[in-house]
């Protein structure tokens, strides 16, 4: 199970850059393999479940600072382990002109 979300607190000025890193701390402790980029976070996870309660608290986190929060998420509900690699790697690899 992999999840892409995206946090961003509203009405709390334009540097949010403090109030999001609140969101990717909760992720970072969750234990669960992540990545964090310029737009989103993703997790991996086993269940729905595990992965959409560290989603869930990294909102929290950011409503405890903020009068509003935006949530934006995207999943890819399939079994497996180390997906958040191996979809890249298949990218590279096609890029490379392999097969």
């Amino acid at each position: 199970m992999l999840v892409a979300f995206s946090v961003t607190p509203i009405g709390a000025g334009e540097e949010v850059g403090e109030l999001v890193a609140e969101a990717v701390r909760v992720v970072r402790e969750s234990g669960l393999p992540n990545h964090t980029d310029a737009m989103f976070t993703t997790v991996e996870g086993d269940t729905w479940d595990q992965v959409l309660a560290v989603v869930r608290d990294a909102v929290a986190a950011v409503e405890a600072r903020s009068p509003r929060v935006s949530l934006v998420l995207k999943a890819d509900a399939r079994p497996g382990e180390g997906r958040m690699e191996a979809k890249v790697a298949s990218v590279e690899r096609h890029l490379a002109g392999g097969a």
